[in-house]
């Protein structure tokens, strides 16, 4: 459903765009598209110009103040003139630039507004509310480190995503083809199913050989019951007369499954891979924090016991961005296999 309507905005846009417009029209949607941009400005104005907090200005041992925000604030605003000065030449950027322009303001505006609250008025207190440079500067410290852990993550988020997703694709296609194996699986289905992955954390740190293993079977099962429902309904809500037809060219049960029913399948499945990816990163970050001695979580928990909390939100950052590369990976996955969907569309 989100999907539809992310493509009808765009689709409605890109109308607009098409219809004959007046001088003035053209240049106030050129001048939207440029907001973003000028706000960015405003950022680094804002930084410059508005004095500190004298209590944060006359200490700059126990508060360090440097210019990360602003070249935060350069490069991005670098990036959306460069992007600007491409969608006059480009309609296909102008329309992207123009979608993602009230986004873009919107975080603008509250970094301007975050940076007020913090830094320039002392609104929002010391330690547990750093103001946004020096959660810049965390980043940049330790970034290193950041990397590293984010290694470890995507090491530990995969292995049981992969095992999890692979175990539940291979039971709901033969839960949905088969009702001998339906009577005997869903039973076990009914009864994990509901049950919160993390649930069994407790249990898992006690059976299990490794903190890495037990880690892995908590994803994996946090991951097998969304894509094995999702599996089992694409299969059986597939269309008979699809199976008909390819029974009269000779299929046998075995090419069925594999030309028929999960192709017919594959958008009920890349739900379930979506929604199993939620569940992941959750049990994830809960494995990390009370088990795991690497990643994101340990890093956030570690800090946090210091008290550092500007690295602890950069290490918080730092996840947002990760997790958002990677479901945005998996909806390039989709497109990609689903693309005779788009293309009817």
């Amino acid at each position: 459903m989100k999907r539809a309507e992310r493509a009808m905005t765009a689709w409605e846009l890109r109308r607009l765009e098409s219809a004959p417009k007046s001088k003035l029209r053209r240049a106030a949607r050129r001048a939207a598209a440029l907001l973003p941009a000028i706000l960015a400005g405003a950022m680094i104005a804002e930084y410059k110009l508005v004095p500190a907090f004298p209590k944060y200005a006359s200490n700059p041992i126990a508060y360090p103040i440097s210019n990360m925000y602003v070249y935060f604030a350069a490069a991005f605003g670098a990036a959306l003139l460069a992007w600007f000065a491409v969608s006059l030449v480009s309609r296909r950027a102008h329309e992207k630039l123009l979608l993602k322009t009230p986004l873009y303001c919107v975080l603008i505006i509250l970094l301007i507004a975050y940076d007020l609250m913090t830094l320039k008025t002392g609104k929002l207190k010391m330690p547990y509310f750093p103001w946004a440079d020096r959660i810049l500067l965390a980043i940049y410290e330790d970034r290193l480190m950041l990397l590293d852990c984010i290694s470890h993550s995507l090491v530990l988020l995969f292995s049981g995503y992969l095992i999890g997703g692979a175990a539940g694709l291979v039971t709901g296609v033969a839960a949905g083809w088969s009702r001998r194996v339906s009577y005997w699986v869903m039973p076990l289905i009914r009864l994990l199913g509901p049950i919160p992955s993390t649930t069994w954390i407790s249990i898992i740190l006690v059976v299990a050989s490794s903190l890495f293993g037990g880690s892995v079977f908590m994803i994996a099962l946090g991951v097998w019951y969304p894509v094995t429902m999702a599996a089992l309904s694409g299969v059986g809500n597939a269309q008979r007369g699809n199976f008909e037809a390819a029974r009269t060219f000779g299929l046998g049960s075995a090419r069925l499954v594999f030309k028929v029913a999960v192709p017919a399948a594959m958008p009920s499945i890349f739900n379930g891979l979506t929604q199993g990816m939620s569940v992941a990163c959750t049990a994830l970050m809960v494995a990390e924090m009370l088990g795991v001695e690497s990643g994101l979580g340990w890093y956030i928990n570690w800090q946090r016991g210091w008290a550092e909390f500007a690295r602890m939100y950069a290490a918080v950052i730092v996840i947002c961005l990760t997790f958002t590369a990677v479901n945005f990976a998996l909806t390039l996955a989709r497109r990609r296999v689903l693309r005779y969907q788009e293309d009817w569309k």
